[in-house]
Order: structure tokens, then sequence, then C-alpha cells
């Protein structure tokens, strides 16, 4: 019997989806290299450039010599200063040996699943979630169970729901406020009523990903571990990426108490090591310099958000809500699923409705079934006020050429 190549991987790489946002993505670019004027509305990164004060710390921190390895944890400089932000911005009180510095936001998050999951524990997953969830926590062994809301939910889910999703296998809860993909912001009192769930299960512990924690249009941005006897249940994950406009830089941390801080930290050393030292020296700088640039960027999204969602609400049998944080919008699409259109279009699911507009419209979203939203797509504003203003344009005009 032939041996294909994939015989030869684990299964463990065979069983795993590849991720929906890379994939558009990498579409969109194959479309464009054949000549075609692609828009790309699918991944979730700043168009904005690293502001220049952070980019000089970094050449400062070379110049000064941190070019050798770092301590798996973290540079002490960034620690501390990760130390002063989480009391500054989140009342949340941490010591430095309960803060792991990583290689990204989502290295945070695999280390805490490895960390904590045995084959058939279960992970309460608030839905919509960030695509990368659920991978992690099956590469881990664990058992996603997804608590789902929809859009007439504003995508949150409630403390009942959450409940009764919880048994004695689940190891923790994870979610993301401000939301990818839906731009959801859970308020104190909402995240309040969670916490009244989770303290009612001793095993029970949080993780609560706030990597768009300073992208968020509401008068204050609320974490779970600040309230009552929450801060020992809760996994607080945060990074530079979204807030600093610093995705190349690979650079984010967590928040733990201390046991699942050093587990995490045990792991990263056998995988990663610590997180480059020039980018760990400007992120403690960049944590404690003006913030004016990030409120910038956020003043700047927020003027987009009023765009797109005014242009989609002109889209016939698009339902648009009207998101908090985050640079996503994330339509409810399904009145177009399951019907025969002209051109003997029929859209199956929100799959067949993404391709088909990267294909005839030439603008890259991502469909809602990889977040856990059939039915939906996700589109990113982080592009300017014209790049938006065209996709939608094209958008719309491909779908009336089909009723």
């Amino acid at each position: 019997m032939a041996t294909t190549t994939e015989n030869k991987l684990s299964s463990r790489v065979n069983n795993m989806a590849e991720s929906a946002t890379l994939l558009m993505s990498k579409l969109a670019r194959e479309l464009r290299g054949e000549g075609h004027d692609v828009i790309s509305l699918s991944l979730g990164e700043p168009d904005f450039d690293t502001p220049d004060h952070i980019k000089a710390f970094a050449k400062k921190a070379l110049d000064e010599g941190y070019t050798k390895y770092t301590p798996v944890p973290g540079l002490p400089e960034l620690s501390e200063a990760i130390v002063t932000k989480f009391k500054r911005d989140n009342n949340l009180d941490y010591s430095m040996d309960e803060i792991v510095v990583s290689n990204g936001a989502k290295q945070s998050i695999f280390n805490i699943c490895m960390a904590l999951l045995d084959p058939g524990d279960e992970v309460a997953v608030l839905t919509p979630f960030w695509v990368s969830y659920s991978a992690i926590i099956k590469l881990a062994g664990g058992i996603p169970v997804y608590v789902s809301a929809g859009i007439e939910d504003d995508f949150k889910v409630d403390a009942a729901q959450l409940k009764a999703a919880i048994n004695e296998k689940t190891k923790f809860v994870i979610f993301s406020s401000p939301c990818n993909p839906t731009g959801s912001v859970y308020t104190k009192e909402e995240l309040s009523e969670i916490s009244k769930v989770i303290l009612e299960f001793p095993q029970l512990l949080v993780v609560s990903d706030e990597i768009y924690e300073f992208i968020n249009f509401t008068e204050a941005h609320a974490s779970i571990g600040a309230l009552p006897g929450m801060k020992e249940r809760t996994i607080t994950v945060n990074g530079f990426a979204k807030g600093f406009a610093m995705t190349g830089w690979r650079l984010g941390y967590m928040g733990a108490p201390v046991w699942v801080a050093k587990a995490c930290a045990k792991i990263q050393g056998q995988v990663t090591s610590g997180a480059n030292a020039f980018s760990q020296k400007a992120g403690a700088d960049a944590l404690l310099a003006d913030l004016a640039p990030t409120h910038q960027m956020k003043e700047a999204f927020a003027k987009r958000r009023e765009l797109l969602i005014g242009l989609l609400n002109e889209i016939p049998g698009f339902k648009v809500n009207f998101p908090k944080g985050a640079f996503y919008i994330f339509p409810d699409i399904s009145h177009f699923i399951g019907k025969d259109l002209n051109n003997g279009v029929h859209f199956k699911n929100d799959v067949e409705f993404a391709l088909h507009i990267l294909r005839q419209a030439h603008v890259a979203v991502v469909a809602g079934s990889a977040f856990g939203a059939p039915g939906c797509i996700r589109i990113s504003y982080a592009a300017s006020e014209e790049t938006l203003t065209e996709a939608v344009r094209r958008i719309k005009a491909y779908l009336a050429s089909l009723v």
C-alpha cells in the first residue's frame, strides 16, 4: 500500500484546521497576483504604522545592548511596566512573579491551554470566538464547548447560558472583550453576573482576552479579574499588537495566579524561551510613555465604524448591530443563504458567500463559521475610509446583480 506524505504527519496536524483569517488573506494575495485589484478586509491588523516613539525605543534598546537571551517569563523592566499598567488601567494588583511575557498573546493562550488541559477536559468558549481558541484547545487535548449568542443579543452570552454549559469537566471559560470577531464589549455589570457563575464552581478559571482593550469606544474598559473574588480565578491576556500597532513585534503577556504563571513559563521555556530583548525593552517604555498615538488610532477607528455601519445598512438583506470596540463589523447575512439567486448563484453557507464576494467583488472578508457563527461574516475596518467605501460599493453592486 502506497504511503502518502499526509500519512506521515501526526493526527494532531491532520485534524487541525487552517486559520480562516490567514487562509482568506492567502486567497486574496493569490487573486491579486493574477492581476486583480483586491481589497482585503480579512486580517485583524491595524493599518497604522507603529508610532515613531516606540520605534525609537527599540533602536535605543539595540544601541544599549538588548540583543541577548531574555528570562523566559520576561525582562524585569517589562514585567514591572506590565504590573504598573495592570494597576493603572485595570485595577489589577499583580506581582512580578504573576506576569509571563510571550511571543504574542496567541502564545499566551497556547501556554495556558497546554498548562491546564488534560485530554477530555472541557473549555466553555463564549461564541462568536476568535478562530484560534478552538484549534489551540483541541491541540492541547481539550474539548471546546460553545456557548453562543446571536446578533439579537449583541453577540454577548449571559450568565444563565454560561451556567448551563458548565459541568465537572469544565476547566475554564474563555472570551475576549472587546471581542474579535464581533466588536462587542461586555459591561462591568454583565461581567459581574458572569463572575458569580465562575465563583459557584471551585475548579473553574476564566481566561479574559483583552488584546483590544485600547480600542474600546465605551466610557471604560472592564476587566473581570478586578471584580470581587475574581483575581485568583482569572488569567488576563493582553499584548501590544492592536492598541500599539505592533503586530509584527510579536509581544504579548498575561497576568495570572502564580501557580499558573509558573506552569506557563515552564512550557514556554521548552518551546520558544523568552521573547526578543529589544522588543521587550521598547514595550516596557511604550506602556509607560504617552498614550496619545494610541488614543488617536482609536478615534480614527471610531470614525470608520460610523462610516462602515452606515454603508452596510444600505445593503438590503444585511443585518448590522453597533459594536462598541475592536475594529470589526460582524453582519448577519443569513438572508442570502439557501436561496436560488440570479446567474445560477446559490449560497449554501456563509463560506460560499465569502468566497463569492472575494472572487466576484474582489473584497476579502471572513466567513462567520470560522468564529462559531454561521450566517455571518467578519469585516475588518482597519483600512482607510476611501478603501472601506469602495469595498462596500463593490459588495453592494455584486449582491444587487443577484436579485
